[in-house]
């Protein structure tokens, strides 16, 4: 009887009547997740400070006969994530879950042969961590507000590698990520202690998926090879390569869905073995 209990929490994952907005929505993680959440039957919203970028995403999910809209919005203006909210729910209805995937790095916070850790101007620093960490506190206010409301709800942050481990040259990026997993615990403890045990909030912590963002760093620009940086990274990731975005793809549904119920205030690993790797 267990084994077929089993069998169906693994396989029946529908996520039909959930509304999932995921900010961040145009970029590659998280357009990869959009896809696969329309797929399941949730109807997705891509918010994402470049509109055009979102729109042509959530196009291809209609194209492949799934519910998508795209919002133009920048996650660190609440009043512009208010506007979001109210468009996402007269266009697809109440949210029932969040995905924070806004975020990045930015070169002008990352210390270099030619740029010293005492030469990192304060204003890029800080605007590494308003991207990834207030953005998803504000999204998560907007959004948390309206599933306390609804009475159930599900919040899913990404964090990163960085928090656990933190890597050299990115002092910005990694403690911007260490705020995203601390936030994550402290949420869900919240969120249980003084509104309802109905709304979840976790996150996962990808290791290494070639972005934009990253990919100045793991690639040398003209010959495509990798950068000594990203042997490294694949020396010390014990399945010896860089993740596929689609990778992704099993945990986030796993953690949308009834399968993962009592799941909460977790930050999960999808990294290859890296976090697990002591190099030795």
């Amino acid at each position: 009887m267990l084994e077929g209990n089993m069998k169906r929490l693994e396989l029946d994952i529908d996520l039909s009547g959930e509304v999932v907005v995921l900010t961040g929505g145009a970029g590659v993680l998280c357009g990869t997740m959009a896809e696969a959440l329309a797929a399941k039957g949730a109807s997705v919203a891509l918010l994402d400070i470049d509109g055009q970028a979102a729109e042509k995403c959530a196009a291809a999910i209609r194209w492949s006969r799934g519910q998508a809209v795209a919002v133009e919005a920048n996650v660190l203006e609440r009043d512009d994530i208010e506007r979001a909210a109210r468009t996402v729910e007269q266009a697809i209805g109440c949210p029932t879950a969040l995905i924070n995937g806004a975020g990045g790095n930015k070169t002008q916070a990352t210390t270099a042969p030619d740029k010293e850790f005492f030469d990192l101007p304060a204003d890029a620093v800080r605007s590494v961590l308003d991207l990834n960490f207030l953005g998803a506190f504000l999204a998560s206010q907007v959004f948390g507000k309206a599933m306390v409301r609804a009475g159930r709800g599900n919040i899913i942050n990404i964090s990163s590698m960085n928090a656990l481990r933190p890597l050299t040259k990115i002092p910005a990026y990694s403690a911007a990520k260490a705020a995203v997993s601390n936030f994550t615990q402290w949420l869900a403890v919240h969120m249980s202690q003084n509104y309802d045990n109905k709304v979840r909030v976790n996150a996962i912590a990808p290791g290494f998926f070639l972005t934009q963002q990253n990919r100045f760093l793991l690639l040398d620009e003209k010959s495509g090879e990798l950068t000594p940086r990203g042997r490294t990274i694949i020396e010390h990731t014990p399945m010896g390569r860089f993740g596929e975005p689609e990778e992704l793809i099993g945990t986030v549904l796993w953690l949308l869905s009834d399968s993962s119920r009592f799941v909460h205030g977790t930050v999960i690993p999808i990294d290859g073995g890296f976090s697990a790797f002591s190099g030795v």
